[in-house]
């Protein structure tokens, strides 16, 4: 009888074996189409760039000459580089700041409302469905000094002594990109946080009005330390996209007036595409990847402490 037993469960589990054999030929069948798509167009390309970033190659010909750390060397030692770079990291602190105060406002707003709330989240959350490329061609028309409507509307309520050129004045260039690339952004990150606030316990906000809490109280000590998981999310992408930044400098100011708007992404296309200098452009490209990766790890960490923490 034990033998029997014995053998039915070997019978058993070798069936089981067999199975999960078949199951993982045909999971490999589903993934390979992906996966050899991702190898030519992700792997073998990043391979690529890693030894073009070490040559002087200008995008077109066949002539791809090594030339070692001379593109890093220049990157180094250039002001133009410099100045991207202090950009670059304006807007990144700015936008992530401005973007996830403005989404975690506008969810607690929204969670709020208790007629048309999906109105009010269709209406924030739309700018994100515009392209980084129409939502500059919008805010150009806007900022624009000659005919835009915001100039317009100073002059209308009588502040016309205030119409500067928004777009062309090297002291505003710059708070003009930020503000309108905050105003497409923040949508995106209101939904994540306004998931995050319907998440949260209404009994805890309660018991803590009941104890005399007030609104601000309650923010502070309740909703903003339970906000925790959300917040490590938006301010990861967010970081990541203000990086990135590229179509709204392109359509708004063409990195100037002068250079005042050239972040690194910007000067990576001038660079590599219109001085035809891709082996430096490549460079520049390694260069914002390894920024990326290193904040990216600091600040997941730092935050992902700060959850278990809490």
């Amino acid at each position: 009888m034990a033998t029997s037993i014995i053998n039915a469960d070997k019978s058993v589990i070798a069936t089981h074996k067999k199975k999960k054999k078949k199951w993982q030929s045909y999971a490999l069948l589903f993934i390979l189409p992906s996966f050899i798509l991702y190898t030519l167009f992700v792997i073998v390309p990043t391979v690529g760039s890693i030894y073009l970033s070490f040559t002087s190659w200008d995008g077109i010909s066949s002539d791809v000459r090594y030339i070692g750390f001379a593109n890093f060397v220049e990157i180094w030692n250039s002001p133009r580089v410099h100045n991207a770079l202090k950009n670059t990291m304006v807007m990144t602190i700015s936008l992530v700041l401005l973007e996830n105060i403005a989404a975690i406002a506008l969810a607690m707003m929204v969670d709020k409302v208790r007629w048309f709330r999906n109105l009010f989240r269709s209406v924030f959350y739309f700018p994100t469905l515009l392209s980084g490329i129409v939502m500059g061609f919008v805010w150009s028309m806007i900022l624009n000094y000659n005919f835009g409507v915001f100039n317009q509307i100073l002059d209308r309520i009588g502040l016309g002594s205030y119409i500067v050129d928004w777009l062309g004045n090297p002291k505003y260039a710059m708070i003009s990109i930020i503000l309108s690339t905050a105003w497409k952004g923040a949508g995106y990150y209101m939904i994540i946080y306004l998931a995050g606030l319907q998440g949260i316990p209404q009994e805890l906000n309660e018991a803590a009005s009941i104890d005399g809490a007030n609104g601000r109280q309650q923010f502070r000590h309740i909703t903003f330390p339970l906000l925790a998981g959300s917040m490590t999310v938006c301010l990861v992408l967010s970081m990541i996209s203000a990086l990135k930044i590229f179509d709204q400098i392109a359509v708004m100011t063409d990195g100037g007036p002068g250079f005042e708007t050239e972040t690194l992404t910007y000067i990576i296309y001038k660079v590599g595409f219109g001085e035809l200098r891709q082996g430096f452009g490549t460079a520049l490209a390694m260069v914002l990847f390894l920024i990326i990766l290193i904040i990216t790890v600091i600040q997941v960490k730092f935050l992902q402490k700060r959850e278990v923490q809490l």
